[in-house]
């Protein structure tokens, strides 16, 4: 039946779920989206409504068309379809399914009878945060994510955020360096959530595209579809945050969606390679926000720690590795998983298409460049460097007379580093300290093997030195 006519029943239903959106979707929203919508026909258990752009034919499938279906159902329970058409020559139809296959899965194309594949299927979990959340990779779960000492406090932030009813803290800052596994974990989460619960919008996205997707709402004057489209999530995972360091609209916008999050109550999950305090280029009010929550650091992995890994992604790719091969590979690539992992692919990728064993010694042959990188030989003025940097001192402080605590323990750290990972004789390390006597090296030395062996805070930080100087 085409409503070129009055309906007043049909009418008066159409007025009263107009009304139900307004109430529940808010003045703004309603204006900006759900006005436009005109009641254009019905045939049989089909209401059909025309919108005038595909655009915002689009985003009200994505954002309110379950809410649609099912106000339309409740006031008239013969309706089991809504058609939402773009009202042009040639109408692209948008059909908002039965409310029983609301829960298939996510939304889906259909041809339209001409062929034209642009029709959405409205479903409980269509979302235009499927177009703009990135890929999540099936090998990142939690089951698949080795844990140790360096990374257990961010693996089980994560685990709590993904299984938790509310949020328990907002938001959740992860922070390490290249593959040492944050995007490992911020994957996992978004896997977690969504299979336990499928009705939560989570968008998942790397600060870059974060920044492409505001200016390409710029530049199509679309800044209310954007701001309405991040603002409406359950979760919002931003990757790699440091990216917009810099970038003043983008880290304007960014603020504003972070605070409209929070106080939704909405969980809001953070990485970057370094702490908010230490984030340059970042206004004061956003490093202050970030660190509101859990900030969770993921440390260089250490050797037990890549034992592990290399064990669980031999057993994951169905080969058997020699113990003594994995253990070499622990030994000598510190630098980050990600770099271990591709060593144990390409291993077993050369077994698998040259048909050799694999061995110590067609390990070292397959991997001879990966291994020598990682053997570079580390400097004294390199852990100086690093050393003065860690301990916010200046590098002169290395070869200085002062013998300030705040100084003179740093030195002593620089010293111990330089014996334990350069083959400098002591006196030479000396030479190297504004020309100390070597007795001064060894003092240093057993000085700092004392304080490691009775202060396990302050040996975890000339560890994690260590690793950084080798990696």
């Amino acid at each position: 039946m085409k409503l070129d006519g009055p309906d007043t029943q049909l009418n008066a239903q159409w007025a009263r779920v107009r009304g139900r959106l307004r109430a529940e979707f808010g003045e703004a929203a309603f204006r900006s989206w759900l006005k436009p919508l005109t009641l254009v026909s019905h045939r049989g258990a089909e209401i059909r409504v025309a919108v005038p752009t595909r655009f915002m034919r689009d985003w009200i499938v994505s954002h309110y068309g379950d809410r649609l279906q099912a106000l339309w159902s409740g006031e008239n329970p013969d309706i089991r379809a809504v058609e939402i058409v773009v009202d042009s020559g040639r109408p692209q139809l948008a059909k908002a399914v039965p409310s029983a296959s609301m829960s298939a899965g996510l939304s889906s194309a259909t041809e339209s009878p001409e062929g034209d594949a642009a029709a959405l299927t409205l479903n409980g979990a269509a979302s235009a945060q499927d177009d703009v959340s990135a890929p999540l990779d099936p090998r990142f779960t939690f089951d698949d994510f080795v844990v140790g000492k360096s990374n257990e406090l961010a693996y089980a932030a994560a685990r709590r955020v993904a299984e938790a009813k509310t949020v328990p803290f907002n938001p959740l800052f992860l922070y390490g360096g290249v593959g040492l596994g944050k995007t490992h974990l911020m994957h996992a989460t978004a896997w977690h959530i969504k299979r336990r619960t499928p009705g939560r919008r989570v968008i998942y996205l790397s600060a870059e595209k974060f920044m492409y997707q505001f200016i390409r709402a710029l530049r199509h004057k679309n800044t209310m579809a954007f701001k309405e489209q991040f603002r409406s999530v359950d979760v919002l995972m931003i990757d790699d945050v440091q990216f917009i360091s810099g970038k003043d609209s983008t880290q304007e916008e960014f603020f504003h969606t972070f605070n409209a999050l929070v106080d939704q109550n909405r969980q809001v999950i953070i990485s970057a390679d370094k702490s908010p305090s230490d984030l340059e280029g970042l206004e004061e009010r956003m490093r202050s926000r970030l660190g509101w929550g859990l900030v969770a650091d993921i440390h260089p992995t250490t050797y037990e720690l890549r034992l592990g890994i290399l064990q669980a992604k031999a057993e994951n790719l169905g080969t058997e590795m020699p113990l003594k091969v994995l253990e070499f590979l622990a030994h000598k690539i510190t630098s980050n998983v990600r770099e271990l992992e591709g060593a144990l692919n390409r291993i077993v990728a050369h077994a698998t298409l040259v048909g050799r064993p694999i061995t110590l010694e067609t390990t070292q042959e397959v991997l001879h460049d990966l291994l020598r990188a990682n053997d570079r030989r580390v400097t004294i003025e390199e852990i100086q460097k690093r050393v003065a940097e860690h301990f916010n001192i200046k590098i002169g402080d290395m070869h200085s007379a002062r013998r300030a605590r705040a100084v003179a323990r740093p030195r002593q750290v620089a010293m111990y580093l330089a014996k334990q990972l350069t083959s400098r004789s002591l006196p030479e390390i000396g030479r190297k300290f504004g020309g100390r006597d070597h007795t001064t090296v060894m003092h240093a030395v057993r000085k700092i093997e004392e304080l490691r062996a009775t202060d396990n805070s302050f040996s975890e930080d000339v560890e994690l030195l260590r690793r950084m100087l080798e990696g």
